[in-house]
């Protein structure tokens, strides 16, 4: 019997709206044999799917709603280097230099991927270069600038310092103080990259199937991964739903799901804009991101509108008029646009680990694990099917150099895991305030 528990996904996609999806693919209804079981249709899977179909492993892969219906089809779309907030600290203190420096270049790697794929398997998805790190007073600046020089002296990563005197030519908004300019990291339509991984797994050979959520996975030399009409009979499993994995049934992967927490995080779009007016908004037209603990982001589409995102939510329900919320937040940053119509406004939840660094390892010899992206998804999720699929090929060190992250569940159990939470947001809102 399916368990389902509801996490408040609001659903009035600009995403959506924009693409045509190819018909659905047909759910599991049979008993099949694969060498590989993925399990969830968003970057992470889908990267996991066709790297192993292109290196002629024979792949099922399940996905609960449709490709892309979870945090890779509903997200800010900026592909951006590093780990979360506090993950490069985490990885600091856990690791010597040298291993340290070999998890930032992942994350590099991570950008090339993106950029290699779309080239590769001609994924029209709109991307564009340039991320803009925002700080919103003097206090944020002097951290911004840190981070800024360690991550070019420990790492060798360039990123540009932009001072009080030059903000108002990046961004056309008096709310911002400093900023970081990452030619690198950019952003994306993050829908149509997924569908375009979809589809290049499948001309790969892995075999998708939509609206065929797993509700156990029985473990052993040959794993079995039971869906409510069919079953896969696989040497690997792959998991790959993050904070959806147990809306279905809570005995998948009991070990890790208390290390991961859902995070809602919503968004709007406004309607096209000239585009000369759009142009004006943000030099270059990068992604840009504020750097508080209850942050903003956004960026202008091919379109000439501006997606603004923020809100999070860690009680597990939306918020109350999520246009009116999250519109005062962007008139705050760009008060000119008070006359454009809000028509989209949507969201969901991505995962966050307490450390905020990745959570990717072994469950037993055959079953993977890849969780924990804390808002960096759009390159690590799909690095992350990189590296599961080279360890799965019998090339495990650099999967096996983020296994041994130490990860601690939330606090708390289920039932208190969630209040603690806000009570944790409270506090931080507080301090972006100071």
């Amino acid at each position: 019997m399916l368990i389902k528990k509801e996490l408040a996904v609001v659903e009035n996609s600009y995403y959506e709206a924009s693409v045509t999806r190819p018909l659905p693919a047909g759910a599991l209804a049979e008993r099949t044999r694969a060498d590989v079981c993925v399990v969830g249709g968003g970057y992470a899977g889908l990267s996991a799917a066709l790297e192993l179909a292109e290196r002629g492993y024979d792949v099922v892969l399940l996905e609960a709603q449709r490709v892309g219906w979870g945090a890779s089809g509903r997200n800010g779309g900026q592909v951006i280097v590093g780990f979360g907030s506090d993950g490069e600290c985490a990885i600091e203190k856990q690791f010597p230099r040298e291993d340290a420096r070999r998890a930032w270049e992942v994350s590099v790697e991570g950008l090339r991927l993106v950029q290699e794929r779309i080239r590769r398997h001609g994924i029209d998805c709109e991307y564009r270069p340039g991320y803009l790190s925002l700080a919103v007073k003097p206090r944020k600046a002097r951290d911004l600038r840190r981070w800024m020089d360690h991550v070019v002296t420990a790492y060798g990563y360039p990123v540009r310092w932009v001072g009080p005197q030059e903000i108002g030519q990046w961004v056309a908004s008096r709310r911002f103080h400093a900023a970081t300019y990452d030619e690198a990291s950019g952003h994306l339509h993050p829908l149509k990259y997924c569908l375009g991984l979809a589809a290049a797994a499948r001309a790969a050979g892995a075999r998708l199937h939509e609206h065929s959520p797993v509700f156990v996975v029985e473990r052993g030399a040959r794993p079995l991964v039971k869906t409510a009409q069919g079953e896969c009979e696989c040497r690997f499993v792959v998991l790959g739903g993050n904070v959806y994995l147990g809306e279905y049934g809570d005995d998948i992967a009991p070990e890790v799901a208390a290390r991961i927490m859902p995070v809602g995080t919503y968004m709007i779009a406004t309607e096209p804009m000239a585009r000369e007016r759009a142009d004006a908004l943000m030099r270059g037209r990068p992604a840009a991101s504020d750097t508080n603990f209850v942050l903003d982001y956004f960026r202008l589409s091919a379109d000439d509108r501006l997606l603004f995102g923020g809100g999070d939510s860690y009680s597990g329900s939306a918020p109350r008029d999520i246009i009116g919320r999250i519109r005062a937040s962007m008139l705050k940053v760009f008060p000119q646009l008070a006359d454009l119509d809000i028509p989209y406004a949507w969201g969901g939840f991505v995962d966050i680990s307490m450390n905020k660094a990745p959570d990717f390892g072994r469950i037993g010899d055959n079953v993977y694990y890849l969780q924990g992206f804390s808002g960096h998804g759009l390159a690590l999720a799909g690095m992350a099917g990189k590296l599961v699929a080279l360890a799965i090929a019998g090339q495990a060190e650099r999967f096996d150099l983020f296994a041994r992250i130490r990860h601690h569940a939330f606090p708390g159990g289920a039932l208190m895991r969630t209040p603690a939470l806000v009570l944790g947001m409270m506090y931080y809102r507080l301090r972006d305030a100071l």
